[in-house]
């Protein structure tokens, strides 16, 4: 069962230069328990996605479906009812508190919209702490008072706070130690186990998203380029692009590094106010043909559950 559909998502911005295209019809499934990694290079259009999701930037077309519900007519309130669905952890842990504010009435204040009492609000508060690691005298304490992985517990603990169905996790762990990054994402692992929340998780960091997702979307400008289990990802990919991330994520065995195949991108990543005609990878691609420059082509099966937008599978 999809807890989440993207159906033909479009987001675009209108700017001096013109219309830039940061999400171009995407379409896209995540089954209830599921964690989803969002893969791909920084303007790519990954994290446009993931708020759009939560209607924090408009949609210009398709529809956004929520628990069956499609989120595109909902009015200022019923937004609100859904957001206590889905909840979203941000990639600067320090940035999405308020440094004016407790950790406790940070968390507190989806509670508190949500319309639950003083007394209700303050043990689940301390319960939400307790969950995320930290002691429960850190509610009478600030943000800067934290470090990073600590801060970035707290935005957990807020997501959590509502018990969400869907938690879209924005690059949580990218400004994190290597040895903070780990607990965090075993902390996500365990309250799945707990709780069965679903992750949406948007990573460039594919040795992340190798530990953590059960299915991998790959995007580039805008586009979903392939799709499928993690596994299968990882012993067989078949996009060029996919092929080109899994080539440059690092390997800790030597020997496994020297051996690999190396595929190698060319130029920049095109802007998106401006996209190559055709296939948007054609001219990074190094095994682009004339007919890349024309035919677009589309998302499709290529077997064992996966798809991939290419013309040479």
């Amino acid at each position: 069962m999809s807890l989440l559909s993207l159906r033909d998502v479009h987001v675009h911005f209108n700017t001096a230069q013109g219309t830039v295209r940061a999400v171009n019809g995407v379409s896209l499934d995540l089954a209830v328990g599921e964690t989803l990694g969002l893969v791909g290079e920084s303007g790519c259009g990954k994290s446009t996605l993931g708020k759009a999701i939560m209607k924090l930037v408009p949609i210009a077309g398709g529809e956004v479906i929520i628990d069956g519900v499609d989120i595109a007519p909902l009015d200022r309130r019923q937004l609100a009812l859904m957001r206590r669905k889905v909840q979203m952890i941000f990639q600067d842990p320090y940035g999405s508190l308020n440094p004016r504010s407790t950790v406790g009435r940070s968390v507190a204040q989806p509670l508190q919209i949500a319309g639950w009492t003083a007394e209700a609000t303050v043990e689940r508060v301390e319960t939400l702490l307790r969950w995320v690691g930290l002691p429960v005298d850190a509610k009478q304490r600030y943000p800067h008072e934290f470090s990073g992985g600590q801060r970035q517990r707290i935005g957990i603990a807020r997501a959590l706070a509502l018990s969400p169905k869907l938690i879209i996790c924005d690059e949580p762990v990218s400004a994190l130690d290597v040895s903070v990054r780990a607990q965090v994402i075993n902390l996500l692992e365990d309250l799945k186990s707990q709780f069965g929340v679903s992750y949406l998780f948007i990573s460039h960091d594919l040795s992340v998203v190798e530990h953590i997702a059960d299915r991998v979307a790959v995007m580039y400008l805008g586009l979903l380029v392939e799709a499928g289990g993690r596994d299968q990802i990882w012993r067989n990919p078949q996009h060029p692009y996919t092929k080109a991330l899994l080539a440059a994520a690092p390997i800790a065995n030597p020997r496994l590094a020297r051996a690999r195949q190396r595929t190698v991108l060319q130029g920049e990543l095109p802007s998106p106010l401006d996209p190559p005609t055709g296939c948007p990878f054609h001219s990074r691609c190094p095994i682009a043909q004339d007919r890349c420059k024309i035919d677009k082509p589309l998302l499709r099966p290529v077997g064992a559950g996966t798809l991939a937008a290419w013309h040479f599978v």
